[in-house]
């Protein structure tokens, strides 16, 4: 087999793509065609399960009979995958007298078209050859794609949308360790023209951005709001508007006390498209980190996740069982312990600081009610930590 010597992308959106063959190969042809835009013809006089629920479904034309003259008319592509060498060699010969590309499955060396090995990841595509060899074109796409989706390649765009009109994403980033993020967030903070970076997010990935990205950091800390989460709605449609794209990269889940429903909300109406990315809470991941379950079999079979720096019910908390996970608790931590105590909470019950979680500064302050705040007082704890309040604790001294 020769090496493609032009390779190309096609649009084969609403023309005629003609698949000869009833099998498993002609079945996924088919579907990649139909997943193209491709309007789909079959020709085989019987055909495997997944064709026949493409036909059933409407999504290609089964024609049943044998390949015969006549089939290729008005086909644009044509893919034959018969099993049968004679076959696939008339429908070849049919199709270069009517000037139609063809890709033979059973001999590469006789197609006068190829498929490539793809990998696609958000709005890349990368077609792999590898000189004809199919084995070494799959490894190399794989990799390929991983690489994509990590965001470990240069994916950025460099033209602005058409339409003038970027997008925001809003990425949960995880507790702060940057192997926390999701694949999906981390191709979209790699393809960001604009990133609007938490404190308490992975800001270790900032340093492996475009240098041409602009990073705006947006951080806040217990009464210091450098910038009103206004301001930062209004930057991120501002940004959008002016054809950016832009992540809004946050610290653990965007809807998890992250105010990432405001975001949203602002974005929608200024008429900015939109997508919300989730990510690990650090209302589980943190605990989980110093080895406690907020849930467990036996000890609690429900966990309750409050603001712990916001006005709360702490007499409907204190009557809730199960595990109690205070967000931003740690600055409101005496009044936590006073108004769970007044309430009919035990004294005794533990209660577990987890600063810095997943992070090497990592550090776990245990002890109950009655002598947390003392504790934390002694450890100088600081925030940003997680608050566990229940019977879990204890777990702690067996799997941390």
């Amino acid at each position: 087999m020769s090496t493609p010597a032009y390779p190309l992308s096609l649009d084969v959106t609403g023309r005629r793509v003609v698949v000869v063959g009833g099998g498993p190969v002609a079945a996924r042809r088919a579907a990649a065609l139909v997943s193209a835009g491709a309007s789909v013809s079959v020709v085989a006089p019987a055909v495997c399960e997944d064709l026949h629920d493409l036909a059933t479904t409407g999504h290609v034309q089964w024609s049943a009979h044998d390949y015969s003259d006549g089939d290729l008319d008005g086909a644009w592509l044509v893919h034959t995958a018969t099993g049968d060498r004679a076959t696939d060699h008339q429908v070849s010969v049919d199709a270069e007298l009517s000037r139609v590309w063809c890709v033979r499955a059973d001999d590469a060396a006789l197609s006068a078209a190829w498929v490539p090995a793809v990998a696609r990841s958000g709005s890349v595509t990368v077609a792999v050859t590898a000189g004809g060899d199919p084995r070494r074109a799959t490894t190399l796409r794989d990799e390929i794609g991983l690489r994509l989706d990590a965001g470990d390649l240069p994916v950025r765009h460099r033209r602005l949308p058409v339409d003038g009109v970027g997008q925001v994403s809003l990425v949960g980033g995880g507790p702060g360790d940057p192997g926390l993020i999701s694949v999906r967030g981390r191709r979209l903070l790699a393809e960001a023209d604009v990133v609007l970076a938490d404190r308490l997010g992975p800001r270790a990935l900032l340093d492996e951005l475009d240098p041409e990205v602009e990073v705006v950091d947006v951080g806040k800390t217990a009464g210091h709001h450098p910038l009103p989460q206004e301001e930062i709605n209004r930057l991120l449609v501002a940004y959008a508007l002016a054809g950016r794209r832009v992540v809004r990269l946050k610290g653990g889940d965007p809807f998890v006390l992250g105010r990432g429903g405001e975001e949203v909300l602002a974005c929608r109406a200024a008429g900015v498209p939109v997508e919300v990315v989730p990510g690990v809470t650090s209302a589980v991941a943190v605990p989980a980190a110093a080895g406690i379950p907020v849930t467990q079999r036996g000890v609690s079979r429900q966990v309750t996740i409050a603001s712990g720096h916001e006005g709360l019910d702490w007499a409907s908390l204190a009557a809730l069982e199960g595990t109690l996970v205070l967000l931003m608790g740690v600055e409101g931590l005496a009044a936590a312990v006073t108004g769970l105590t007044a309430h009919g909470r035990p004294a005794t019950t533990p209660v577990a600081i987890v600063e810095s979680g997943c992070t090497p500064a990592q550090r776990t302050t245990i002890g109950t009610l009655a002598t947390i705040v003392e504790l934390a007082r002694e450890r100088e704890v600081r925030p940003p930590a997680v608050v566990v309040v229940g019977d879990v604790v204890d777990l702690h001294a067996i799997l941390g």
